[in-house]
This record gives structure tokens, sequence and C-alpha cells, in this order.
């Protein structure tokens, strides 16, 4: 049976020709970058290229990218490594109901160590305002931290709008940019931002590799100390076949980011359009424009989701119901919740997330098969009413 993937926020292939790029960096340049010799030198310039493809990638200049083992260490140094560096002048962070668990549980750690957190709400949309989060902002806030966009629901947040907010009052600016990178443009000048965190293979590289953009003047306190690596801040010989490949993964992105985006945008609004209009109690998460190319997240009546997923693995079709990384807990999506849907509703969310192989025809076939399996998942609900 042909695997229709639908759930490419949990993972990507890795890009055969970012593959290609790596294989000599295993086998043949396999030098350590900090050595003297000739090998050593061929490792350390491969890895400075790499460093400005995933520069220019996002508009920001080499020496400011920092390479990591993923998006989540990079939101740990981000967000612990300029908390614990600027304690002194203040112990405020404003972030945001609906972030990635990653930034969530690293901020009730910070909580546990003398900081404030206050969460942003959203609207029914998952959207923020950049009004309600400067009337958050205090005497001691040092650092907003907000996504670019929800992973989830798709929703692309006004980060141009809060990054000024943050500057004219004096304060750092986060943004998770792992859901964003390669499906639209990010400029960190233009959006006035100062962090920004990054995972290779959500732009087709390799998995265990992440970067952090750390704008020039920014602060940070390392929290992984050694041999002082990557300006000092994140400390380890550097994985140099994955950082390559991440950096090829960054310029493959940047160059066919329009046509493959273009591509998603016709999939995603046929799938919203097909499912919520042949569909009875089939609704739409997130933003219904401002959203990604990729995402139609979507919620229906008296199914359950796990359930949901079961019967369209069988059809050969590969979906979530909310992030990869709270999969194994029962809990709703925080997400949902954060929008006010019910937790009854919640669990009922499919969340699509597209690739570029994915087709016109996959799109049509889960259309066409998925009212059937509702149909049949309602008709075992004992919450459903009943058809007389």
């Amino acid at each position: 049976m042909e695997i229709i993937n639908f759930d490419h926020a949990a993972g990507n292939p890795v890009d055969r020709r970012v593959v290609e790029s790596m294989l000599p960096y295993f086998t043949e340049k396999f030098g350590n970058p900090s050595s003297m010799y000739s090998s050593a030198r061929s490792a350390y310039n491969a890895m400075e290229e790499a460093r400005g493809e995933v520069a220019e990638l996002i508009g920001a200049n080499s020496e400011e990218i920092i390479f990591t083992s993923g998006a989540t260490e990079s939101i740990n140094l981000a967000l612990k490594g300029f908390a614990y560096r600027n304690r002194g002048r203040g112990t405020h962070i404003v972030a945001t109901e609906i972030e990635h668990i990653s930034a969530l549980t690293v901020c009730k750690h910070l909580s546990k160590q003398g900081f404030k957190v206050t969460y942003a709400p959203v609207d029914k949309y998952g959207l923020l305002s950049p009004e309600n989060v400067e009337k958050l902002i205090t005497d001691q806030t040092i650092l907003v931290s907000v996504q670019y966009a929800n992973g989830e629901i798709g929703t692309m947040e006004p980060v141009q709008a809060l990054g000024r907010i943050a500057h004219d009052h004096g304060i750092t600016f986060h943004v998770d940019g792992v859901a964003a990178a390669g499906k639209v443009p990010i400029d960190v000048g233009r959006e006035e931002t100062d962090l920004l965190t990054l995972s290779s293979n959500d732009l087709y590289g390799p998995k265990g590799v992440g970067a952090l953009y750390v704008k020039a003047g920014v602060k940070l306190e390392p929290i992984t100390h050694g041999g002082g690596q990557e300006r000092g801040l994140r400390s380890g010989t550097e994985n140099i076949p994955g950082i390559v490949g991440f950096g090829k993964a960054a310029e493959i992105a940047r160059a066919e980011m329009t046509i493959h985006s273009r591509k998603m945008l016709q999939i995603r609004d046929r799938l919203i359009d097909g499912l919520t209009t042949n569909i009875d109690g089939c609704f739409l998460n997130g933003h219904p424009k401002a959203r990604l190319p990729d995402n139609a997240n979507v919620r229906f009546n008296y199914v359950e989701g796990e359930s949901l997923l079961l019967n369209l693995d069988m059809l050969g079709i590969q979906a979530a119901t909310g992030s990869a990384c709270t999969s194994k807990t029962l809990e709703p999506s925080h997400v949902l919740l954060a929008l006010g849907v019910s937790h009854v509703d919640a669990q009922g969310s499919l969340s699509l997330t597209l690739g570029r192989e994915n087709t016109i025809e996959e799109a049509e076939f889960l259309i066409r098969e998925l009212p059937a399996v509702v149909e049949r998942l309602r008709a075992m609900s004992p919450l459903a009413p009943k058809k007389a």
C-alpha cells in the first residue's frame, strides 16, 4: 500500500541533494574543524560555508549563527542563556499560551529559578494582539518570546509589529522560526528579531542539527561548557556532516521556496475546502488567511482523534492530532484549548502538514475517503446524536 504522508511537521525525509553533500564529511573530509592540518581546514571551511547559507535564509550575517543539536537546544540556549545573563536587568519574560512544548517547558523551568513568566493570550484563530502583548510589559521585562507561526494550527503571528513593540521598550525579542523557515520569507532585520531558532529537518536537512540566530550585541550565558566552540556559546566538536547538510538544505529552501510554497498552498486550500464542505461538523482550526501554506488543521464533532488516526493509517495516510512532541500524552492540544476550543472538541482534531512531494491527487483521496471514516466513528460515539 502506498503511504501518503500528511505529517511533515513531525519530520521530513532528507533531500537526496542534501545527503550527497554530507557523504564526503563522514569518510573523506572527517577532520576536526578546531585542528590545524589541511583536512581540518576543509571541515572548517565547509562549516563556515554552511553557516553563511543558513544566515542568508533569514537575512542575517554568518557570524550571528550558532549551530546546535536542534530546535530544542536552540530554544534552551535562547531563553535560559538570555535570562541567566541578563538577570540583573530584570526577571520578567512574556511568552504566549501556544508556544511549542519545548519553549513552555523552559519557561516553567525559569519560573522555578526566580523568573516570572506571563503568557499572552491569543484569539480564537490563535492570533496575538500586539496591543495586548504591550500591556503585559513591565519595568522588569527583559524578553518577549513568540512563534513566527504555530506549527500545529498554522497561524502566522504579526512578528514585525511585536518586534517593534519590544524594541520600543528596550526589550529583547526572541522568535521561534522552526515552523515558518523555508515556507515563508524571514528577514530578522526587517522583523526586528534579536534571537531566532531554526531546525535542519524542517528544511529537509538531517535531524539532530539546528541553529540559533544571535543578533550582534545580544549577550547570552552558555548552557553547555567545554572547549568554547560556537563563539563560546555551544561547546563540543561540531557535527560537520550534519552542519553541511543543514547548509545545503537552507540553500535549496531559499532557491525553491516560492515554487514549493505555491504548490502546497493549492493543496492546503483544497483540503480545507473539501473537508469542511463535505463533512458536517467539520471546522477549521487556526486563522483562515494568516496561516502557513503547508498547514490544514480541522476538527470534527463527536470524533476521537486517536481513533481517526488509526483509521487513516489503515488507508495508508499518515497524519497527526497535534504536535509530535506531545503525542505521548492523552491530554488535548494546549494550542486548541488556548483558542477556546472545548476539551471534547479538541480531542477530535486532525492536523495535516504538507511537504514537497504531496500532490493534489493525494488530497482528493483523503477528501473522498474521510467522510465515511468520520461517519463510522460517530456511529460508535456515545456523544453523537443518533439518527432516527
